[in-house]
C-alpha cells in the first residue's frame, strides 16, 4: 500500500512538472509571437551592424530614437509620433501657456547671426539685453549659424529662480560681454485681438493654439473688445493646428447656450458626451469663424460645434479633418510618445470630420482665405443688413 502511495505521488508530481514545463514553453512562445521586448531579429541586425558597418555607429540615444521612429512608421498612424526632449519641452511649454525663461524673441541678421529681441520688462530686458544684441553663447552652448533654433530656444529656458549666463556682442564694435539673467515665468499668450481698422464695430480674436489658458484668454479678449464698442467678432482659427481637447471644448462652451459639443470614445470604453452645462458668456454676440486647410483638431471642435449649432458661419476653405485624441507619455530622458488613443465626433455633422474636414458655409479660394479678403467677407456677413 505504501509503495502504491509513493508511486502515485511520484506520478502526480511528474505530471504536474510536465504540465508546468508545457505551460511555460507555450507562454514563452506566445510572448515571442505577440511582440515581447526581446525582439531577437532587431538585436541580431544591430549586432551585425556593430560588427561589419564601415561608418561609425550612432551613439545612444540617437540610435534608439531611430528605432522608435521605425516602429511608429511600421505602426502606420500619422498622429502617433515621437518627440525628442527639446521638441517635447517646447511643445509642453506652448500647451501650458507659460514657461521658465528669460523673455526674448530670437531672430537672424543679414549674416545669419542669432539676434535677441527682449520683451518689455522681461528678465533679459531688466538684466541689460538690448534689441539687436548678437547671441554668442548660452551657458556652455556656443551659438553659431549651425545651431538648430529649437536647441537655442531650449537653452534660454530653465527652472524659475535659476540663472543663466549669456555671452553677447553689441553694435557697433561687437565686442563680447557677459550678462547673467534669472529665469522667470514667461507667459505664452495663445490669443491676440484687435478692432478692425475699417469696421470699428468688428473685433478680431485670433487663436494660434488651444492651450490650457485659451478659454480665459478668449473671455478676456471678448470682454475687452465689447467694452470698447465692438458689436460682433470674428474668431480667427486659420492655421491653428489644435492643442488640448478640454480647452477646445471649454472655448466652444463660451459661445453655446446648450447641447452637445462633442462625443468621444476610447478603445473598449463607453461613449462620453461633452455637453454645455449652462449658457456661455457670449451666446448672443454675433460672430463668424475663419478657417483654412491648417485648422485642425481642437480648433475644429470649436468651429464644428458652433457651425452645427448654427451659432456661427464658417468662412474659408475645408479644414484639415483630425478627429482623434493623442495621449502623451513622457519618457525617462525627457522625450515623449504621443499615442492615438481615442476618437471624437460632432453629433449632427455631415459629412463626418475625418477625411473630409469641416465644410465652410461661405467658401473662398485659398488665396482669399489667407488674406484680408476673408475679414472683408466676414464684415459683409455680419453687417450687410445694417
Amino acid at each position: 500500500m505504501k509503495q502504491f502511495k509513493r508511486s502515485f505521488i511520484f506520478t502526480l508530481l511528474a505530471a504536474f512538472y510536465t504540465f508546468a514545463v508545457f505551460i511555460s514553453g507555450y507562454w514563452t512562445r506566445g510572448q515571442q509571437q505577440t511582440g515581447s521586448t526581446n525582439f531577437p531579429i532587431l538585436h541580431e541586425a544591430y549586432e551585425i551592424l556593430i560588427q561589419h558597418a564601415f561608418k561609425p555607429i550612432p551613439t545612444p540615444p540617437a540610435i534608439e530614437y531611430g528605432m522608435i521612429r521605425g516602429m511608429l512608421q511600421a505602426y502606420g498612424d500619422p498622429h502617433t509620433i515621437f518627440l525628442e526632449p527639446v521638441q517635447s519641452e517646447l511643445e509642453t511649454n506652448s500647451l501650458q501657456g507659460s514657461y521658465g525663461g528669460i523673455g526674448v524673441r530670437l531672430g537672424n541678421d543679414a549674416q545669419g547671426h542669432v539676434i535677441l529681441y527682449p520683451f518689455q520688462a522681461s528678465p533679459a530686458y531688466k538684466a541689460g539685453v538690448k534689441e539687436g544684441d548678437r547671441l554668442l553663447m548660452v551657458g556652455d552652448l556656443e551659438i553659431s549659424t549651425e545651431n538648430p533654433i529649437d536647441d537655442i530656444n531650449a537653452a534660454i529656458r530653465g527652472p524659475v529662480g535659476q540663472k543663466v549666463t549669456l555671452k553677447i556682442a553689441r553694435a557697433p564694435d561687437y565686442s563680447p560681454t557677459q550678462i547673467s539673467v534669472k529665469f522667470e515665468v514667461i507667459q505664452l499668450p495663445s490669443v491676440s485681438w484687435h478692432i478692425d481698422t475699417d469696421e470699428k464695430r468688428l473685433g478680431i480674436v485670433e487663436i494660434n493654439i488651444i492651450a490650457t489658458t485659451t478659454p480665459d484668454e478668449v473671455t478676456h479678449a471678448v470682454q475687452d473688445l465689447t467694452s470698447r464698442g465692438v458689436e460682433a467678432i470674428v474668431l480667427d482659427l486659420r492655421n491653428n493646428g489644435g492643442g488640448l481637447l478640454d480647452a477646445g471644448i471649454d472655448t466652444a462652451r463660451l459661445f453655446l447656450k446648450d447641447g452637445v459639443v462633442i462625443e468621444q470614445q476610447y478603445r473598449g470604453e463607453d461613449i462620453k458626451k461633452y455637453e454645455v452645462d449652462k449658457p456661455g458668456l457670449f451666446v448672443s454676440l454675433p460672430m463668424t469663424i475663419l478657417v483654412n486647410q491648417n485648422t485642425a483638431s481642437a480648433s475644429e471642435i470649436i468651429a464644428g460645434s458652433l457651425q452645427v449649432h448654427k451659432r456661427a458661419k464658417l468662412i474659408g476653405t475645408p479644414t484639415y479633418g483630425k478627429d482623434t485624441v493623442q495621449l502623451v507619455f513622457n519618457l525617462r530622458d525627457g522625450s515623449s510618445l504621443h499615442v492615438t488613443a481615442a476618437q471624437w465626433w460632432i453629433p449632427g455633422l455631415e459629412p463626418s470630420l475625418g477625411g473630409h474636414g469641416l465644410q465652410p458655409d461661405i467658401s473662398l479660394s485659398p488665396e482669399d482665405t489667407n488674406s484680408d479678403n476673408a475679414i472683408r467677407t466676414a464684415i459683409q456677413v455680419l453687417f450687410s443688413s445694417n
